[in-house]
């Protein structure tokens, strides 16, 4: 029986949007990714920074790393996506699910951007459901699992799963599936795949809301999921039902529309206008009957 690999991983919290960022290691080679990176941004002042990019490109210095990929689990709704200026530091290839273009072709219109280019030429790669790549000695699958959005993938490598915006840890139970393109009925089978993983699997979320005030945390098991998550006690159709009921209380994601034109166009921020500065376009009433 062959054991499957272990990776070395390593989570940084971004507190601001409650967004874990991972560097994954095979600890024979050395060889890693970047999966989900941050760049930072303040939605009162339109600021940018890169504190947490390169805070990960500091860890991977210091632990003797050679990065190989940047990867995204899919277009994020709720922070700016590093990829490209990762990219730009390290001339290293970016990835993402090749379904990224259903959604760039549903936002492009709500966008009314035209000129965006919808074919997910801005990634170096477009994964597939099954595909497989590798990380050093690291074999990874790609899994495709939407729901959330059109486009999310998990990438499962060795004993380790990266499921981003499908399940978080048990005590907050799973994401909301009500943006455009996003199914509960659809988050529901994905969850089934990832369950359905060996028992011992780890299981690193995408986001970390600490209820309660607890610190934050990132890493379960399917084990622990299936025993203890909140969302999972009612599974099948009542999960779907309760799904669709949450949903349909909740806020509108504080940076979604600031934030799907940075990451549709893979974490590349607005060409500079003749004035020399970026700019961000908000489509005004185009989601009117959300709670706010």
């Amino acid at each position: 029986m062959t054991v499957p690999a272990h990776p070395l991983v390593k989570g940084f919290y971004d507190e601001r949007t409650g967004s874990i960022q991972y560097v994954v290691a095979c600890p024979k080679t050395h060889a890693c990714a970047i999966i989900d990176p941050v760049l930072d941004y303040d939605e009162k002042s339109g600021s940018t920074a890169t504190r947490h990019a390169d805070a990960i490109l500091a860890y991977i210095a210091e632990q003797g790393f050679t990065l190989q990929w940047i990867l995204d689990t899919h277009p994020h709704a709720d922070h700016f996506s590093a990829a490209s200026y990762l990219k730009e530091k390290t001339g290293v290839p970016t990835a993402i699910g090749a379904e990224v273009v259903k959604v760039q072709a549903l936002w492009r219109k709500l966008y009314n951007m035209p000129g965006l280019a919808g074919d997910g030429s801005q990634w170096d790669r477009l994964f597939v459901d099954g595909e497989r790549f590798a990380i050093g000695e690291m074999e990874v699958e790609v899994i495709h699992s939407p729901g959330h959005t059109l486009a999310s993938i998990t990438y499962l490598i060795g004993d380790a799963a990266f499921i981003h915006d499908t399940l978080f840890m048990p005590d907050s139970g799973s994401a909301r599936a009500d943006f455009p393109g996003g199914s509960a009925e659809t988050l529901w089978a994905s969850i089934e795949k990832i369950l359905a993983l060996p028992d011992e699997t780890r299981l690193f979320t995408g986001h970390d809301y600490c209820p309660d005030g607890r610190a934050p945390l990132w890493e379960s098991t399917v084990a622990e999921q299936k025993e203890n998550n909140i969302h999972l006690q009612g599974m099948g159709a009542d999960f779907i039902t309760a799904r669709k009921e949450r949903d349909a209380t909740l806020p509108f994601p504080k940076l979604l529309l600031h934030a799907l034109q940075v990451n549709l166009n893979a974490g590349a921020l607005p060409e500079p206008e003749d004035d020399g500065r970026r700019y961000l376009k908000l489509p005004l009433n185009a989601f009117p009957d959300v709670s706010w």
